[in-house]
């Protein structure tokens, strides 16, 4: 800590400053590794796929007890995502953990909610609709995967490495300052402003088998999206100013479309 030995020498504080850089590295490199196996499960746990547990598989408990369950997990994980994404939180944060810890950290989180959320999930029996065996699951399979890779894409388009925190803990590394990204508006972006959720929307939503448990499961995460866009375009239209706002105004939100002039 800076101050607590005056008469370090200073090689060692440039040697502890460097180690202090290391393990910030290591640390957002563990929290990136840990994201991407979670959400390889995820999508695996949504469309049940080769997992042990998923959304359909795993022990079953009295309707009422079930649904307690899934929605308490559900809104654990919209929590972590709308607390730990404020300005007020990330400011106190940054007093506890270095700087450019603060967005590995909140994938960390979000990582967790979401391993949480898989681990303890309640599967819920009766079926709406059930079309598995025949070419139609297939497709709806394929239209589905098709979302995970919209949503995947979109992070790359803006900066995938900035979004999950890879970018902060190299540039520290590296002894560089941050700068955020810049406000830019790359191939999905043109026509839709959140093609991310829209991906999710699709992955989530097309399935040959909609059970009751995955219909809570796609609501819920559908609801909190559609609630947390607000916030999320606010603290853009904050950031960006106007050129954010007639973004607004020329291209729809989740829907993909033509931009109006």
């Amino acid at each position: 800590m800076p101050g607590v030995q005056a008469d370090v020498a200073p090689s060692s504080r440039l040697e502890r400053g460097a180690a202090q850089r290391t393990a910030i590295l290591l640390y957002g490199l563990a929290v990136y590794l840990f994201f991407l196996a979670t959400f390889v499960y995820f999508i695996a746990f949504v469309g049940n796929f080769f997992v042990p547990k998923s959304v359909d598989v795993g022990p079953t408990v009295p309707l009422a007890r079930a649904l307690a369950i899934d929605i308490l997990l559900v809104t654990v994980f919209a929590l972590q995502h709308t607390v730990m994404a404020r300005s007020r939180f990330k400011i106190w944060l940054t007093k506890v953990i270095p700087q450019p810890a603060e967005r590995s950290t909140f994938v960390l989180g979000a990582s967790l909610a979401l391993a949480l959320l898989m681990a303890l999930w309640s599967p819920i029996d009766g079926v709406l609709w059930d079309v598995s065996g025949g070419a139609l699951a297939g497709i709806l399979i394929g239209i589905s995967m098709l979302g995970w890779t919209i949503l995947l894409l979109s992070t790359f388009q803006i900066n995938h490495f900035d979004l999950f925190g890879l970018r902060q803990v190299v540039l520290c590394f590296r002894g560089k300052e941050y700068t955020p990204v810049e406000f830019k508006k790359p191939l999905f972006y043109r026509y839709v402003r959140h093609p991310l959720y829209f991906g999710l929307f699709l992955a989530i939503w097309v399935t040959p088998t909609m059970t009751i448990g995955h219909l809570v499961l796609a609501g819920a995460l559908t609801l909190y999206t559609l609630i947390g866009i607000r916030f999320e375009e606010r603290d853009l239209a904050r950031m960006h100013g106007e050129s954010y706002k007639e973004y607004q105004r020329q291209v729809s939100m989740v829907i993909p479309g033509r931009p109006r002039k």
